[in-house]
């Protein structure tokens, strides 16, 4: 397992790009809010490794989205939605009806609604430039703490992602979910 800074990674991306499309790669990353831990969300065998890593079986997983467009082509936008997309980038979830699938099936098995994320953070910029929806969720085994530093992450998850993206502590919070599949409804964790 490889710990790269910013500048590495932004280096590498062709390279990383590339390995997400062809490989099963697992890796986490930092966010606006915390680090999370992710991969190309279409690919079903990547998914399956984080829901294995995590100790989560069904419960949907949210994708960081490439773009606003990505959310347009693929999701039902209404004028709600409409009013909360134009908030990102920013430190929400909103949950969407997918209009067209465009994750592998087991990110949200057997739902028809996907949360998605536009962080304000460089990552997102990255994200938009390979143009490849990323499965976001935090980097932890479910029900535990979310990781924060290098310190405080589990040695089984460390031990089974394929590269860190690290930028040093973080001190947000986990995103606030904004279920837009009907009347706007924030969910508090």
């Amino acid at each position: 397992m490889r710990v790269l800074s910013k500048e590495e990674f932004e280096n590498q991306k062709d390279v990383i790009r590339t390995s997400l499309i062809e490989n099963q790669i697992v890796f986490i990353y930092p966010t606006d809010t915390i680090y999370g831990i992710g991969c190309n969300a279409t690919n079903k065998e990547a998914v399956e490794k984080i829901r294995e890593i995590k100790q989560r079986k069904t419960n949907p997983f949210s994708v960081i989205a490439p773009s606003k467009e990505w959310i347009d082509e693929n999701f039902v936008v209404n004028d709600n939605v409409k009013d909360w997309v134009k908030r990102l980038p920013g430190p929400y979830t909103l949950i969407l009806k997918i209009k067209k699938q465009c994750v592998a099936d087991n990110v949200a098995p057997g739902i028809d609604t996907l949360g998605i994320r536009i962080p304000d953070h460089w990552f997102s910029n990255i994200i938009n430039e390979i143009d490849i929806p990323i499965v976001t969720t935090s980097a932890n085994k479910s029900g535990n703490d979310p990781m924060t530093s290098l310190d405080d992450l589990d040695a089984d998850i460390k031990s089974r992602v394929d590269f860190i993206v690290y930028e040093g502590i973080k001190k947000g919070q986990s995103s606030k979910i904004i279920d837009l599949t009907d009347d706007v409804k924030v969910i508090e964790r």
